[in-house]
């Protein structure tokens, strides 16, 4: 590995840990400089999870007390990030990524446009349930179709991770979450535990390239760090706004890479 390529995985890391902290979307920047540096594309997705492990976790850290108020629906996706995580880790060293990138700007165009109109969709669902005369509680409510679009959302984290936090967004939002700052806080837990039994399946069959990765962690770490700071006093409005506007460039980023 030669200093500019050192560079150049260093610098997209640090901006993916600050992304996944802020709003997701941390991989855009730091998949492609690893493939940049001349590491192959499997061996790259694999490097890159190990990498933004730590990031992940000291953002979830910095969010520990947001997340542990949901008690009960915290412990839920937990465990469904463990699942998840280790399932689309398998699948990622068991198949190509070359029929399931076909698939990311989709996914990514989607989950952008249920966060957009997340508070629209829940009116939505809240009115036909009562057309329907069923009970509807107010505020946020877990439910089977929730844990099931989390569970989603984590096999997908675990095979690639692209987007994965404006997912984990917009099936929160759809749930009946609006405040910004508890979003980020179940985003944050949600991806420390995926990356963290993805990262562990990588290391132990040895799926990675430790001189990528070792440089992408640290910097990465650095960068999560900030970017929870940064959240934690960015207004809510401003980063609803910012979160919607890095899922809209991905989308448009990953449709041109694709098509």
């Amino acid at each position: 590995m030669t200093l500019t390529e050192a560079l150049l995985v260093a610098l997209g890391a640090f901006f993916a840990g600050g992304m996944n902290a802020i709003a997701g979307g941390g991989t855009f920047f730091s998949f492609p400089a690893m493939l940049a540096a001349g590491v192959p594309p499997v061996t790259a997705n694999a490097s890159n999870s190990v990498a933004l492990w730590p990031a992940s976790l000291s953002s979830a850290w910095a969010y520990r007390k947001e997340a542990m108020r949901h008690g009960r629906w915290a412990v839920i996706l937990v465990i469904v990030s463990l699942i998840g995580g280790l399932t689309g880790g398998l699948l990622l060293l068991a198949t190509s990524n070359a029929a399931f990138s076909k698939l990311i700007p989709w996914l990514l165009l989607v989950a952008t446009s249920l966060f957009a109109f997340s508070a629209q969709v829940s009116r939505l669902v809240a009115w036909s349930k009562r057309r329907l005369g069923a009970k509807v509680s107010e505020g946020p409510r877990t439910s089977v179709g929730g844990v099931l679009f989390q569970l989603a959302v984590a096999i997908y984290g675990g095979f690639f991770g692209a987007g994965m936090g404006i997912l984990t967004l917009a099936a929160l939002s759809i749930q009946g979450y609006e405040d910004m700052q508890e979003l980020n806080a179940l985003k944050n837990l949600t991806s420390a535990v995926n990356y963290t039994i993805a990262a562990v399946t990588f290391i132990v069959v040895g799926a990675i390239s430790w001189p990528h990765t070792l440089v992408a962690l640290a910097t990465a770490t650095v960068g999560g760090m900030a970017g929870a700071a940064v959240a934690k006093r960015m207004p809510a409005i401003w980063l609803r706004r910012f979160v919607i506007a890095v899922g809209a460039t991905l989308t448009v980023i990953y449709f041109g890479k694709s098509y």
